[in-house]
């Protein structure tokens, strides 16, 4: 199985546009040692050829520009996407299908029911795409049960709901409902082999327990370093559990519950432009080295 990481960045990306906090100004000083952040995005494949679109982000056309195997190569317009699963229906997830409007054929997007509801009423990509493209809506399961996609031999996807939060357009944003948002497992049916994704996390549920013991692979919430960080930062009152994100630190936090995962690769994702661990040389990045957990960055390939 092949992973690439196309944005690694929270909603805004790394340095946001109108942000001015430590980390956006050192690093547009050059006094950072970091990354430069798109918004979140990964895709997933099994021949290198043929990819599974995880979101799409605002940022979509500049990391497909700096994807090669997903370009066209077969006739005068094509992608080697061929297939779009969202995790939820946060607008940094879901606006690049607006610039997937020209596609040749119906966009092929698997999704729960809640967020399909979202994206044809509250934000209506959906209706807007008839007018271009089209779209083919496939449901996938709540349960754990797995799904395949045509044209995407040799991996099998296993999706369920997780406790997190709807987004702020959303009429059930703070009314919880099962498929807000969504973990997938992809596994390779002749290897074995599972990815763990889940850009959004706001509780270690049994069944999120489950996929993090068994997984070979984590990708998950690095949005927040700690609970009250966008208040530390002078920029909002907003509490990471109250958006949805575990954060990394404290009892209970994402460094404790990916200890049960010892065999794994075990990588952050969706890092919010807030968070200390996006200065390579910080201390929240020296205790994330010794955990043994890892940063994604745009552009990182992973071969599992």
């Amino acid at each position: 199985m092949k992973i690439r990481v196309l944005g690694s960045g929270a909603g805004g990306g790394f340095p946001q546009w109108n942000c001015n906090c430590y980390n956006c100004s050192r690093i547009r000083q050059g006094a950072l040692r970091g990354k430069r952040r798109t918004q979140s995005s990964i895709a997933v494949s099994h021949d290198n050829e043929n990819w599974v679109l995880f979101n799409a982000s605002p940022d979509i056309r500049t990391q497909l520009e700096n994807f090669p195997a997903a370009q066209p190569k077969h006739g005068l317009r094509d992608s080697g996407i061929k297939a779009i699963v969202l995790i939820d229906s946060q607008i940094d997830h879901t606006t690049g299908l607006l610039t997937l409007r020209e596609s040749t054929r119906p966009l092929e997007i698997y999704c729960s029911e809640m967020v399909k509801q979202d994206l044809s009423t509250g934000f209506p990509l959906f209706a807007m795409l008839e007018h271009y493209c089209g779209i083919n809506h496939h449901p996938v399961p709540l349960d754990g049960s797995g799904f395949e996609i045509p044209g995407i031999e040799d991996l099998r996807f296993h999706s369920h709901a997780l406790k997190s939060k709807a987004p702020p357009y959303s009429p059930h944003r703070h009314d919880p409902h099962e498929g807000d948002n969504i973990g997938i497992v992809v596994e390779q049916v002749s290897t074995g082999r599972k990815l763990y994704y889940a850009p959004g996390l706001g509780e270690i549920e049994p069944r999120v327990q489950a996929s993090i013991q068994t997984a070979n692979c984590l990708l998950v919430d690095g949005t927040f370093w700690q609970h009250d960080e966008m208040a530390r930062a002078g920029i909002s009152q907003k509490l990471a559990l109250d958006m949805g994100h575990l954060p990394q630190s404290g009892p209970g936090g994402m460094i404790e519950a990916l200890s049960a995962a010892s065999r794994a690769r075990k990588i952050l994702i969706h890092i919010n432009n807030t968070n200390p661990i996006l200065d390579e040389d910080s201390p929240e990045r020296k205790i994330l080295d010794e955990a043994g957990i890892e940063v994604a960055y745009d552009g990182l390939e992973i071969d599992l």
